[in-house]
């Protein structure tokens, strides 16, 4: 049995690419049970981020797995073998040593960032709970874990990241020079969500919107935040009167297209209105940027803030590269 890596990621395809092969939260065990089967492999892991989609599987012939998986996927998605230029493969000691550095935060858009090892942990805890992992992939991931916390204690590597939420943040408190008079809708609940709330709050944010569909769930955050709940059906009112939407749903199409937002022009006086789109799929058809007086940043392009701070950090990548090399040299893995 060989251990193999396929994936794409914010380096190699565009956020256009990435969200067709995106798979959210709910649909990680079913993604990871249909992943096996396209590839005929014994164990499987399917990961799926903001910035990235990765499957990790052990099958009898790494290469032809692989070869066949890649296939697969694009006849299932519909689309032609251009799309293959942004798919990466890792086989075997790669494949280990690639998932300890995602583990670790030092594959991410934000170098050293934290959400990365929770949504790996949630990806593995679904494939363990669908019975498609064994005795390679379990003692694989639970060592990456091991790994990715021994690198965030014993080094600096986070000394300055910022999430992909405090980032978007950031690019808010730019446009509009502070926070503090705002009103923002936060369309989502989830832990981007949650990370992205706190920081509005931090820098002033007047208003904070939560919408969801769990109501309870945007009720929960909503408190936490000193915010107002709103029941998803009518998060189109909230937008009348908000200045900037930050937004992260696992829904897998739009959810704000050019329409809703003409619809409330007059009603807000044709003020600016600043959207973050940190989902993937994106939540915002990218027709709203067409609107004269709307920003709109996707997750790509938010990769230019990330670059804010990454020197400091990049002088302790070689450390914890030599922390992953001989941590993957004690688990003395089959299949690597």
């Amino acid at each position: 049995m060989e251990l193999f890596c396929l994936g794409l990621n914010h380096r190699t395809a565009p956020v256009e690419v990435r969200e067709k092969f995106a798979v959210g939260a709910p649909r990680l065990g079913q993604a990871t049970t249909e992943l096996a089967a396209l590839a005929e492999a014994a164990e499987a892991v399917v990961v799926s981020t903001c910035n990235r989609t990765e499957y990790y599987l052990v099958a009898p012939d790494a290469q032809a797995a692989v070869a066949a998986l890649e296939t697969r996927l694009l006849e299932r998605e519909g689309l032609d073998g251009t799309v293959s230029s942004h798919f990466y493969q890792k086989l075997k000691m790669d494949a280990a040593l690639h998932l300890c550095r995602v583990v670790s935060g030092l594959d991410s858009m934000m170098l050293g960032e934290t959400e990365v090892f929770g949504q790996v942990k949630q990806a593995y805890q679904a494939a363990l709970a669908g019975g498609t992992t064994g005795g390679v992939l379990n003692r694989l991931f639970q060592r990456a874990f091991g790994v990715g916390k021994k690198v965030r204690t014993e080094t600096s590597i986070q000394e300055g990241a910022t999430s992909v939420g405090n980032v978007a943040v950031d690019l808010a408190e730019k446009i509009f020079g502070h926070l503090k008079d705002s009103q923002v809708m936060i369309l989502g609940a989830g832990e981007m969500c949650r990370i992205t709330a706190q920081s509005l709050v931090s820098r002033g944010a007047r208003s904070i919107f939560v919408t969801n569909r769990s109501f309870d769930r945007a009720e929960e955050l909503a408190t936490e935040m000193g915010g107002t709940a709103v029941r998803f059906d009518d998060w189109q009112s909230v937008l009348a009167k908000v200045d900037v939407v930050i937004s992260s749903t696992g829904s897998p199409h739009a959810l704000i297209h050019r329409a809703d937002v003409e619809n409330v022009r007059r009603i807000r006086k044709f003020r600016p209105l600043f959207f973050i789109d940190i989902a993937v799929p994106r939540d915002i058809h990218p027709d709203v940027a067409e609107i004269e007086e709307v920003y709109l940043y996707d997750i790509d392009k938010l990769q230019h803030l990330a670059d804010d701070g990454r020197a400091r950090r990049q002088l302790q990548i070689e450390h914890c590269e030599q922390i992953i090399t001989d941590e993957l040299v004690k688990l003395n893995l089959p299949g690597m």
